[in-house]
């Protein structure tokens, strides 16, 4: 797995994709916190992170794919991915080393906005007026989110092996699963239950600072689950 997480990361740092991603995600969150009036955070009044943490998620629906898209279709395509099964790898060692080197690579991503924390503490009124609790609880929810958009990026990738379809199945599964449950409790009668099931309903439950081990069971088990389904379609050879 290390072999397959060393390869994986290392080839995400000599592509121009993996910078460009990291560019795009760290101008554009930039720019909604500090400049865009309307999210800014000098015009807003208060000093607090939401526009990252609520801009945070649908910027990731694309960013992760984008991330995931080549990870097993592009070796699919080549030829690749048989011989790397064929090596003295598990398929479990294939599908976790990509899975871990993607997620490393978002949680790269993710850490210069730290200084945005920093940044806002700073200019809070008096100095360090801000929710530091709510912060780092939505930290690791994005974090918690990232790996399971990870999961389903991968999962998207190994079912094909044209990559801007992967990129797209990818987009699709994950606003599905963000928003999509929200969206259907508001037709049935079970609206909580149905809530519950989505990521949306964890998602802010942990940016109000409070990590419930509910909370995370829930992401890890989501994250489980598919990659659970990957290393089956992986361990079918039938591609």
């Amino acid at each position: 797995m290390i072999q397959v997480f060393t390869k994986e990361f290392n080839s995400f740092l000599n592509s121009l994709i993996a910078y460009m991603v990291i560019g795009v995600f760290l101008t554009g969150i930039g720019l909604l916190m500090w400049v865009f009036p309307d999210t800014s955070v000098l015009d807003y009044g208060f000093a607090d992170m939401d526009t990252l943490f609520s801009m945070g998620p649908y910027v990731f629906i694309f960013l992760v794919p984008a991330i995931t898209m080549k990870s097993f279709a592009e070796e699919k395509k080549l030829g690749t991915l048989e011989l790397l099964l064929t090596k003295p790898l598990s398929d479990w060692d294939v599908v976790l080393g990509k899975f871990l080197a993607a997620f490393a690579l978002v949680l790269l991503a993710l850490a210069p906005t730290v200084i945005y924390y920093f940044s806002v503490y700073k200019l809070g009124n008096p100095v360090g007026n801000i929710d530091s609790a709510g912060v780092w609880g939505s930290y690791i929810g994005l974090a918690l989110l990232a790996m399971v958009f990870c999961a389903i990026g991968l999962l998207a990738s190994s079912l094909t092996t044209n990559q801007i379809v992967s990129f797209i199945l990818a987009a699709f599964l994950c606003f599905l699963i963000y928003t999509g449950f929200d969206s259907l409790a508001t037709f049935g009668n079970n609206a909580l239950l149905m809530k519950q099931l989505g990521i949306l309903y964890h998602y802010d439950s942990l940016s109000k600072g409070l990590v419930d081990s509910r909370d995370v069971i829930y992401f890890i088990s989501v994250t489980a689950l598919v990659l659970v389904i990957t290393k089956t379609i992986i361990g079918s050879r039938q591609w």
